[in-house]
């Protein structure tokens, strides 16, 4: 079996799909493994390193993939680029389906089997194989870092002979995995912190972190909990009476992390312009749903903006600023997931049609997009 590793093509994307402990594992299967010359390098891992875990450095694309049984990238390579890989071969990689039709089309007439990372189940049997949760953790640490960056003052109360400095107040919108780290991480630099989310049964998880938690109350269907643990959309009673409460609470708010996503679907707007307007000149909001076109009324995404005295940062790949770790992480999650379909007696992977995990990643297969989430 071959297993070929790919070097990033996306402008700012220093993530890699390996990493030499994992390469390491999968040597243990008698694995060929390819790794394409310098993939690892803009996350800290040298050629060499691969090398001495037991892979061979392919000088192009095209040497990597040829004969290839297994593909392995971060983000979603181009079909044509693939050209020489085994029929039927499998590409394991985060490829936000519902808005790559036409690159998913392109992997079926190119014969190849897409499994989507990101469509990885939220079931207890995949947690170590759900790459949005790990890349989500370290997306809310680093987010709460930059709105630190961006912030004009200090985090924590501070008392000096000269006075004292009153604690930063932060409000995290969306408690999922990067809200709750968000949080956490905000508590350790000693922000006040508050948090609000749909979901009512986040309410125990944003108190035992030490946060206050706002919540709409006595507004019929406020539980907000969708398939997979992710948030649904919401009444119109209920959006009308969270757009008040945001408004009394984000006006006295030094920074707002926001990370509010709904999968197939544009990001909700939870903050509007003139919200934006309400917030104290110098105030900082991190929108981590800007990929999809943000939470924040005016996130430009990819970009960071002042609009009426406040910064609005749209990171669209904040992962990739800690490309080591998180390369580290999304490997881990690869291995787990291959690790857990590899027959050791037949030396090959088996992948059962009827198991919940290859049901629901896989999103195309035998020529055509077959996942029931896309043809729904």
């Amino acid at each position: 079996m071959k297993l070929a590793v790919l070097k990033e093509t996306d402008a700012g994307e220093r993530r890699v799909a390996a990493s030499p402990e994992t390469v390491k594992r999968f040597a243990g299967w008698d694995a060929e493994i390819s790794i394409e010359a310098g993939a690892g390098a803009p996350s800290g891992m040298p050629d060499a390193d691969f090398e001495a875990a037991g892979a061979t450095i392919a000088p192009s694309r095209a040497a990597a993939v040829g004969g290839a049984d297994i593909i392995l990238a971060v983000r979603a390579p181009d079909p044509a680029s693939l050209s020489g890989a085994e029929a039927g071969a499998i590409l394991a990689a985060i490829l936000n389906p519902f808005q790559a039709g036409d690159t998913l089309s392109g992997y079926a007439n190119a014969g190849l089997t897409a499994m989507a990372m990101d469509f990885m189940p939220r079931i207890t049997r995949a947690q170590s194989m759900d790459v949005l949760s790990s890349q989500a953790n370290l997306a809310g640490y680093r987010a709460v870092l930059d709105a630190a960056h961006e912030y004009g003052r200090g985090f924590p109360m501070m008392m000096t002979a000269a006075g004292t400095v009153s604690a930063a107040k932060l409000f995290v919108m969306g408690v999922g995995v990067a809200g709750l780290q968000a949080i956490a991480t905000g508590r350790r630099l000693g922000a006040q912190v508050s948090a609000t989310d749909v979901r009512a049964a986040t309410r125990e998880q944003i108190e035992s972190l030490g946060a206050k938690a706002i919540f709409v109350k006595d507004v019929e269907g406020i539980e907000g909990e969708g398939t997979g643990g992710y948030a649904s959309e919401m009444s119109e009673e209920y959006k009308a009476a969270q757009a008040k409460l945001v408004s009394d609470h984000i006006a006295r708010q030094d920074i707002v992390i926001t990370t509010a996503l709904i999968p197939g679907r544009p990001a909700p707007r939870l903050i509007s312009d003139a919200q934006l307007a309400s917030m104290k000149p110098g105030s900082v909001i991190v929108d981590l749903a800007a990929p999809q076109g943000g939470n924040v009324e005016g996130c430009v995404p990819g970009e960071t903006v002042r609009k009426h005295g406040v910064t609005l940062m749209a990171p669209t790949n904040i992962n990739a600023s800690l490309a080591e770790v998180s390369s580290q992480l999304y490997a881990r999650n690869l291995w787990n997931f291959l690790s857990a379909f590899w027959d050791g007696d037949a030396k090959s992977l088996v992948w059962p049609d009827d198991d919940d995990i290859v049901r629901g990643v896989t999103v195309v297969k035998d020529g055509k997009v077959s996942n029931e989430r896309l043809n729904a």
